[in-house]
């Protein structure tokens, strides 16, 4: 497995991480202990989650189980979580505020069963917290040995340069990755978010690589999604994804993937991985087959003749 470093930090990552937000929801603690050892087995060395993931279960319990899978093999891993979105129905457990955010950590250490996590990420905007106070515990959390890098994750564009320059100012430790939805079919994030990464030095963790599956070709045009899938799980929500235009861009996709002897998911593992700031992809899995494929298409590198053809499809 290929280890890149995590933007300017001296973390390094493997090129394919494991999403860990089915384990001990979606799939119980016995799949989720085979996901796990599969991703193990195969080399990936970051495992990223959040306290809010498991929360069809209970909230946090995706963490309590990764806690638990790991044991001794803590040590072997990058591990990742997020602090940030609603973990109770009062709204009461949420935010970026100093006074969550020691009260979260402490939370997530103890789920994990660990004494520190190597990259803690603030979920979402906390549109009612100054980003120097954010900083500023995060700073602190830091300092005190209990977390190793900071990260965030669905910020704008401008909020990431935001928290750039004040870390910079308030001289605290800032931002070294950002985690954002990026696809092929969420591509719009190369014309804003992109330039600020290259620029800062911060590194870029893709969710939903596959736009939820979308890019594994198992939906198709005018066909109701299978009823065990993500997208027919949840229909009755809508679906973003499921449009002409996304269909018209996958079935491109795959005439390229198909003419220059890849498979789709193979073009969306390598096009974004050659993505400057991009250091791994993170990739969710309820059986070790998909850990397994998807560790297979993210060793495969793409050459120059088939990201024109891809950059080709995505200027259409």
């Amino acid at each position: 497995m290929e280890l890149r470093n995590l933007g300017r930090s001296g973390l390094r990552v493997s090129a394919v991480g494991l999403g860990c937000n089915n384990l001990g929801g979606r799939i119980d603690l016995a799949a989720s202990h085979r996901v796990v050892e599969a991703a193990l087995e195969a080399g990936i060395t970051l495992f990223d989650v959040a306290d809010i993931y498991g929360r069809d279960s209970h909230y946090g319990a995706s963490e309590e189980a990764l806690g638990e899978i790991l044991g001794s093999r803590r040590n072997d891993i990058v591990l990742a979580t997020k602090f940030g979105m609603k973990m109770n129905d009062a709204g009461t457990l949420m935010g970026a505020s100093r006074r969550y955010i020691m009260q979260a950590v402490e939370a997530s250490l103890r789920r994990l069963c660990t004494d520190w996590i190597d990259l803690y990420q603030l979920h979402t905007p906390d549109p009612l917290t100054p980003i120097d106070e954010t900083l500023r515990a995060l700073d602190d959390v830091i300092q005190s040995g209990k977390v190793r890098y900071i990260g965030c994750s669905n910020l704008a564009p401008w909020q990431v340069v935001q928290a750039e320059h004040v870390g910079r100012e308030i001289g605290s430790n800032r931002f070294v990755s950002c985690q954002d939805d990026f696809s092929l079919i969420t591509d719009g994030l190369r014309c804003h978010l992109l330039p600020a990464l290259e620029a800062y030095g911060l590194g870029l963790l893709p969710y939903f690589p596959l736009a939820g599956g979308l890019l594994t070709g198992k939906y198709r045009r005018n066909t109701a999604p299978p009823a065990d899938s993500r997208f027919g799980r949840f229909a009755r929500l809508g679906n973003p994804y499921l449009n002409d235009r996304n269909f018209d861009r996958v079935e491109q996709l795959e005439a390229v993937a198909r003419g220059h002897g890849h498979s789709l998911v193979e073009l969306a593992f390598g096009w974004l991985l050659a993505q400057g700031p991009v250091a791994s992809v993170i990739a969710g899995a309820t059986r070790p087959g998909q850990v397994q494929a998807n560790v297979a298409a993210g060793s495969k590198r793409l050459d120059p003749a088939t990201l024109a053809a891809i950059e080709a499809v995505l200027a259409r």
